[in-house]
């Protein structure tokens, strides 16, 4: 039986290809993807994550508008990683499903208020406002999720948007608290993990001689999107964030990672959203989240080539 999911999403050229990812693969079922304001405002991503589904010939699955802006900060976004429209790269089609009427926090609540308790996982690819606000909204979610998949954070690879905090917590750091004391089991992916994950030439090679128009789609999207990362790292390709979200949601064993206690900074503007976690347990807090601090990146590429492949 597949696994229900929602996938909430800021994209982002990272987050489509997770998006592709979960669509490719008959494990999962995409109950709905919401959106929110991350990487571009949420007017864009609203409209990237239609684009993406159709592309990937999956335009039944809704996709919600959520927050415009985080919990009590002013919005931070990332044209200058992911371009003007936050999806730069290929030139897909205006959208032709029209967005869901329905608030994407009121999706999440009722979603996972009317499917049986603990059978519902939230992919997070993005801030976390939409999933703090429904916990605000409905605090009786928090045990009827099954799991919580987020990519955001570091710790031993520190920040990348400041020397202390990882983008997707910094942009709402408050919702990120919340998440991450509200009981329900996480996995993070941080940095730690997905800077393993590079883009070498080699490996966007497979997707742009892919027969179908989703695999050039992806390499045309990888030619844009880490041209930042290799001028800022100087390696071979940048690092893929969001298609770990899902891939470990496929394939487990391709990673690896302990349960610890993570805490989310708040009140220091000097490292206002950074994700501390006490992987030697010195605080004696309790282990709130799995963090993943290794991947196989080959078998990562190879799964992410099996599937999208497979799309249109």
């Amino acid at each position: 039986m597949s696994i229900p999911i929602i996938i909430d999403t800021d994209p982002g050229q990272d987050d489509a290809i997770a998006i592709f990812l979960a669509i490719a693969s008959p494990e999962l079922n995409v109950i709905g993807l919401t959106t929110v304001a991350g990487n571009v405002p949420v007017r864009l991503t609203s409209l990237n994550a239609r684009k993406i589904c159709e592309v990937a010939g999956r335009p039944d699955i809704p996709v919600f508008a959520g927050a415009e802006r985080p919990l009590l900060r002013h919005l931070v976004t990332a044209e200058e990683v992911h371009g003007r429209t936050g999806l730069d790269g290929p030139v897909l089609p205006d959208p032709q499903t029209p967005l869901q009427s329905e608030y994407a926090v009121d999706f999440i609540v009722r979603t996972l208020m009317d499917h049986p308790s603990g059978t519902v996982s939230l992919c997070t690819l993005g801030p976390l406002t939409n999933i703090g606000l429904a916990l605000l909204r409905e605090p009786r979610i928090a045990s009827r999720i099954k799991q919580i998949v987020a990519m955001g954070g570091g710790y031993f690879e520190q920040g990348n948007i400041t020397p202390a905090a990882e983008f997707n917590i910094f942009v709402d750091p408050h919702a990120a608290r919340l998440v991450f004391e509200c009981g329900t089991p996480i996995t993070l992916i941080p940095l730690d993990c997905t800077h393993q994950a590079l883009t070498t030439a080699k490996r966007v090679e497979a997707f742009r001689t892919m027969q179908n128009r989703c695999g050039p789609a992806t390499a045309e999207m990888l030619d844009f999107f880490e041209r930042f990362d290799e001028n800022k790292y100087g390696t071979d390709g940048g690092p893929l964030h969001d298609p770990c979200v899902i891939a470990w949601l496929l394939q487990p064993t391709l990673f690896s990672g302990k349960l610890v206690n993570v805490s989310i900074e708040c009140e220091s503007e000097l490292t206002m959203g950074a994700t501390v976690v006490d992987w030697w347990h010195v605080t004696r807090r309790p282990r709130n989240a799995t963090v993943i601090r290794s991947v196989d990146a080959d078998g990562l590429f190879r799964l992410l080539a099996e599937r999208i492949s497979t799309l249109p």
